[in-house]
C-alpha cells in the first residue's frame, strides 16, 4: 500500500462534496455534524474552489488529499487560520472501507510539513468529537498532545458537543520530523 498526500485540485472538488452531501445522517452525527446545518453542494463547490486561487496568507481553509496506491481516498483540511500563529485540522476518509486500513496516522504525518511550513504555524490543533474515538486514537499515535475536553460548537456545521482538544506545537512537529529521518 502506497500513501501520498497532495493538495486539493479543482478535479478533487466533487469527490469532497460528494462525501458531505451523500453521506449517511448516522455517519455525520457520529462525528458531530447537525446534518440540518450542512452547506449545499453549490455552496460546498463555492467554499472549496476559493481556497484554490488564494495565497497562503490569506486562505480561510487549506485542504490536502489522501491518497492510497494512487486514488484519492479522503482529506484532511484547516480552517480557523491566523496565519504565522495556529488552525484547526480535521480528518476524512470518504470510504468506510478506507477507514480501517491503518493508514490514517501515516497519512497524518505526511500532511503535517505542509500545514506547518506552508501557513507558518506555530501549534496545529484538532478538536473532534469526545465520542469519536477513531480521530483520537489516531492524534495521539501521531504525537498529538491532549489540551482538555470541554463542551463547544467546534464548527459551523457542527451540534454543541463534548470535544477533545489536542494540540502539535512546532518544536514538537520538528522533533517527530527529525526522528522520522
Amino acid at each position: 500500500m502506497k500513501l501520498s498526500i497532495r493538495e486539493l485540485t479543482i478535479n478533487d472538488i466533487e469527490l469532497i462534496v460528494n462525501y458531505w452531501t451523500m453521506a449517511k445522517d448516522e455517519y455525520l452525527v457520529g462525528m458531530g455534524v447537525e446534518v440540518n446545518k450542512l452547506p449545499t453542494k453549490e455552496q460546498w463547490v463555492e467554499m472549496l474552489s476559493e481556497q484554490l486561487n488564494q495565497s497562503f496568507q490569506e486562505k480561510k481553509s487549506y485542504c490536502l488529499i489522501w491518497e492510497v496506491d494512487g486514488k484519492p481516498v479522503g482529506h484532511s483540511n484547516v480552517n480557523k487560520i491566523v496565519f504565522g500563529e495556529e488552525a484547526y485540522m480535521h480528518l476524512h476518509f470518504w470510504d468506510v472501507a478506507n477507514r480501517t486500513i491503518g493508514a490514517g496516522t501515516e497519512l497524518v504525518k505526511l500532511g503535517l510539513p505542509y500545514f506547518f511550513q506552508n501557513l507558518q504555524l506555530k501549534n496545529l490543533y484538532c478538536e473532534p468529537y469526545a465520542l469519536n474515538q477513531a480521530p483520537n486514537k489516531t492524534l495521539k499515535k501521531v504525537g498529538f498532545k491532549f489540551e482538555k475536553e470541554y463542551i463547544t460548537v467546534p464548527g459551523f456545521i457542527n451540534f454543541e458537543q463534548p470535544v477533545n482538544r489536542w494540540v502539535l506545537s512546532r518544536e514538537e512537529f520538528e522533533s517527530l520530523t527529525s526522528l522520522s529521518q
